[in-house]
């Protein structure tokens, strides 16, 4: 009978264990196509070593009025003016810290040319709270995105 009520505790210790590591956060969590809330692009965010990336996959409004794709032309970078905004890689070098954030990022914003520091939050699994800010967090804007394809 003893070895029974042990080996019944031990099967709940293990599937309890399980659960936990199932429900504990996952780093890549945040790959795949998301959505910016102004519904103008999507980004795919994506992995290279240890750190994650993003890049523009889709625009709403892809080409200018002269029908050409667009460009990134208020790059302060007068040699950059001419890369293609479809693909440009516009979020870089982000850490994953630990309860669905990923921090110590950037984000360059194409509409005004500027970087900004960056970190990401994962609120549910097709929900993801992006804020660029200058110094501190504290200073800054959040844009929520939506997920549209898992990596």
């Amino acid at each position: 009978m003893t070895n029974r009520f042990l080996a019944f505790f031990l099967l709940i210790g293990l599937l309890v264990g399980a659960l936990s590591a199932q429900a504990a956060a996952n780093p890549d969590a945040v790959l795949g196509v998301w959505k910016n809330g102004e519904g103008t692009g999507m980004i795919q965010i994506f992995k290279k070593g240890d750190k994650y990336y993003g890049r523009l996959v889709w625009l709403k409004v892809a080409n200018t009025p002269e029908g050409k794709p667009r460009t990134d032309v208020n790059n302060p970078d007068e040699s950059k003016r001419n890369v293609l905004l479809k693909g440009l890689e516009n979020m870089r070098d982000f850490t994953y810290k630990g309860d669905n954030k990923w921090e110590d990022g950037k984000i360059y914003d194409p509409k005004n040319g500027n970087d900004y520091s960056c970190e990401m939050t994962l609120v549910d699994p097709n929900t993801l709270e992006v804020r660029g800010f200058i110094g501190v967090s504290l200073f800054g804007r959040t844009d929520v995105w939506k997920r549209q394809v898992k990596k």
